[in-house]
């Protein structure tokens, strides 16, 4: 009979194992603590921090806003903070058929517009 007990989390992670479970470099997220609040790791009796569920996700958060939706460590910060002017939602709106059928019209008629102006 296969094994079913579920996997039981961590309550705390080594900067290591936050490091392999994010894909992150350890002085990456040294110096994510510096620039982001939402992570602040407690540290241990030995000194070595102590990252929570939590602090997982937020690094998650963050990656994601820095790395793939190309925000700077400010407009992330923003973001976060809740201070972005526009909505994570806004930013990721996709256009409809329509819509890129219309920008693509425009597109080609700033292209010709280029053409006869540099002739």
């Amino acid at each position: 009979m296969a094994n079913t007990k579920p996997k039981i989390k961590k309550l705390y992670y080594s900067i290591g194992e936050v490091s392999e479970i994010t894909g992150l470099k350890a002085y990456v997220l040294r110096y994510w603590e510096t620039e982001f609040k939402q992570i602040s790791p407690p540290k241990n009796r030995a000194g070595n921090r102590t990252y929570r569920q939590k602090d997982i996700i937020s690094i998650q958060k963050i990656k994601d806003l820095l790395y793939e939706q190309k925000f700077t460590i400010e407009g992330a910060r923003k973001v976060l903070d809740g201070k972005d002017n526009t909505t994570t939602k806004q930013a990721e709106k996709k256009f409809s058929d329509k819509e890129k059928v219309v920008l693509m019209k425009i597109r080609d008629e700033l292209k010709e517009i280029l053409l006869v102006i540099n002739e």
